[in-house]
């Protein structure tokens, strides 16, 4: 689904979509919003921008208030720029901001690191917490020799100014995953993290935010919030054990894995991605 311009109002047959940019922290985030009903927030991945929800956008906003947007320096949002800043507490100013006092949280990969250090610095705003091929602050990562020799000629192609080159390793090891070809993964998935992927790293990576002064890895034990963590059975080694470690030491957490995917799991299994999430919600009060 094409975003509307921001600011204006869109009508689908079952929602109704706007988009516009909230001032949080000296930043401006670029959102969308559809649907009524509880909240629920949708954050992307360090890779791609809030283009990664569009299978779910739609589907989510017809049972609940869905809110998408661009991370800092990514998308329409403003750059992360020279001063400090936090994705935490910018989720947490977003929701000032459109006057959601809780919702349900989900966030992959690098956003799964910022839900979950959101439920334990802000509890009271979480009603519902979906890690999805999560990172985890403070987690002591298993990386196999030969993802990070990829991860060096990523970087040294960058540094030769070879987008398209470190665009393809990227995708090879996140969108792909461990064992499987490119070209057993849909063409389709593929074109659309490249062109996120592509726009991200055009632009730049942006500054890294504040790290959390207590990570989440040793405080699991303390979130008592309904949480459904969800990876893929392709994706990396460490993505996998944090899934693990989430489910462990979260009190009450459930783990799903959805089979044939890796890291961009959403896209994917889409069906199979919705089913799951929505029977995880429908539960909650």
């Amino acid at each position: 689904m094409d975003p509307a311009p921001e600011g204006e109002t869109t009508v689908t047959e079952t929602t109704h979509t706007q988009t516009d940019y909230a001032a949080v922290n000296n930043g401006q985030l670029w959102y969308e919003t559809a649907g009524t009903g509880h909240p629920l927030i949708l954050l992307h991945g360090g890779l791609v921008d809030s283009g990664l929800w569009d299978p779910q956008f739609p589907v989510f906003a017809q049972r609940y208030q869905t809110i998408r947007y661009d991370l800092r320096g990514h998308g329409r949002s403003s750059d992360a720029g020279p001063a400090p800043y936090s994705h935490i507490e910018d989720l947490h100013a977003l929701l000032g901001v459109l006057e959601t006092p809780q919702a349900h949280i989900l966030g992959l990969s690098r956003s799964g690191a910022i839900v979950v250090d959101s439920a334990l610095a802000h509890p009271e705003i979480v009603t519902a917490l979906l890690p999805v091929a999560a990172g985890l602050s403070g987690f002591e990562y298993t990386v196999e020799p030969e993802i990070e020799q990829r991860f060096v000629d990523e970087e040294a192609a960058l540094e030769r100014g070879s987008v398209d080159e470190a665009v393809e390793i990227s995708l090879q090891v996140w969108t792909d995953g461990v064992q499987r070809t490119p070209e057993q993964v849909d063409p389709a998935v593929r074109e659309r993290v490249r062109q996120m992927t592509t726009a991200l790293y055009t632009r730049g990576d942006p500054p890294a935010p504040i790290r959390v002064d207590r990570p989440a890895a040793a405080r699991l034990g303390e979130i008592q919030i309904p949480t459904l963590v969800i990876v893929g059975d392709q994706d990396l080694l460490k993505v996998r054990e944090v899934a693990d470690a989430l489910a462990a030491g979260i009190p009450g957490a459930r783990k799903a894995v959805i089979p044939n995917s890796a890291h961009h799991l959403n896209l994917e299994q889409p069906e199979e991605f919705n089913r799951i999430v929505l029977d995880f919600l429908a539960e909650q009060p």
